[in-house]
């Protein structure tokens, strides 16, 4: 039983990112720096391959 329910934790955290990351890529062009380290912050907590989503975003 307890392996449906993590699949559902999985998915919903999956379709929360689907909806985040364009939000966070329409904010880059605008960001200072500190906005951007604040993005790569968020990106951390949200996602597991992090890092190369940093480098190819530019928010280094």
């Amino acid at each position: 039983m307890s392996a449906g329910i993590e699949r559902c934790r999985e998915l919903r955290r999956r379709r929360h990112r689907t909806k985040t990351y364009p939000k966070i890529i329409s904010k880059i062009p605008k960001a200072s720096a500190t906005d951007k380290e604040k993005l790569a912050a968020k990106l951390r907590k949200m996602t597991p391959g992090c890092e190369e989503l940093i480098k190819a975003w530019g928010l280094e």
